[in-house]
């Protein structure tokens, strides 16, 4: 496995009986990047996410996470770190307890578990809840001892399954801070449903449909930021003509039913706020009233245009 590559998915298919729920996927992760699955229900994100953490077995072709099949849990304890989506602590269980028995489950030795789990529940802001046994915990308070359990040590890889799912705005904004935090420190995988929130904190995804991958690559390529402009436009002139006579655009259509101006271009030859300079100037010099201006299109829009009903 390449140094700057961490995850690899090589031709894999998964069949539960005659149903394929994952079809000929591959993919790769670099190190220290922070890597979105994204889909609609039935895509194949969980399926995949469980072959990553090792809960499943793939049906063909090979997974490998820091060089070793996800099942060589001798290989990579304390390495890779899970939350999976539904998560359940032990009712009975106390926070700090759950966290050092997880700590002594990657041969953290017992003297150094409890200053690591003591940090891991302060990087998740729970440090006050040493002593609170987990049935007592909200589901927002679960949800990051969950998180940090997966973020545990430092470990060199960290999957997510929909870790803001569930929680109110505030909690989940916390959680993507931390996800952020750990950018560059380890490399994270994150499944969700909640596009804007992969759009702000992913650097690549994949997005699957149907068990396949029908896009992959940065989340700049994915949404065409160094490729197009998006100007939306009040009611009145749309000066068409002026604007394909802009040097910079390679081509100039206009969305009736959204009053959207797209303008693309050549990502080497112009980046996207000098052509969105050069737009709002014609615009602007003709008359046109103007609401909104975007670059590319938006994870929401590019998923909806990848993927079926």
């Amino acid at each position: 496995m390449s140094g700057d590559v961490v995850l690899r998915l090589s031709h894999v298919t998964k069949a539960f009986g005659p149903t394929i729920a994952v079809n000929d996927v591959s993919l790769t992760i670099e190190r220290g990047s922070v890597y979105g699955l994204i889909g609609p229900n039935g895509a194949g994100k969980t399926t995949t996410f469980s072959m990553l953490a090792g809960y499943l077995f793939p049906t063909s072709g090979e997974i490998q996470v820091l060089g070793y099949a996800p099942t060589n849990t001798d290989a990579l304890r304390a390495r890779l770190g899970v939350l999976p989506q539904d998560a359940l602590l032990p009712p009975n269980d106390r926070v700090g307890e759950l966290l050092v028995h997880a700590a002594r489950l990657q041969d953290v030795p017992r003297a150094k578990a409890e200053g690591l789990a003591r940090e891991a529940l302060a990087e998740v802001d729970g440090k006050d809840w040493w002593n609170t046994k987990c049935g007592a915990l909200s589901h927002g308070m679960a949800k990051r001892v969950a998180l940090a359990q997966a973020l545990l040590g430092e470990p060199e890889v960290v999957l997510l399954d929909e870790p803001t799912a569930g929680l109110d705005p505030r909690v989940a904004y916390e959680v993507r801070q931390i996800v952020r935090a750990r950018k560059g420190r380890c490399t994270l995988v994150v499944s969700s449903h909640n596009l804007q929130e992969l759009e702000q904190i992913c650097d690549a995804a994949a997005i699957l449909d149907r068990g396949k991958v029908v896009a992959q690559g940065t989340m700049a390529e994915l949404t065409a930021t160094s490729e197009e402009i998006r100007v939306t436009l009040a009611p009145g002139p749309v000066p068409l003509a002026a604007v394909r006579e802009l040097k910079l655009a390679s081509r100039v259509t206009f969305d009736d039913d959204r009053r959207e101006l797209i303008v693309a271009f050549e990502r080497n030859a112009a980046d996207a706020e000098t052509v969105i300079g050069a737009t709002l100037s014609v615009l602007l010099a003709n008359g046109a009233r103007i609401s909104g201006v975007a670059k590319g299109r938006g994870l929401e829009q590019r998923v909806m245009e990848m993927t079926r009903e």
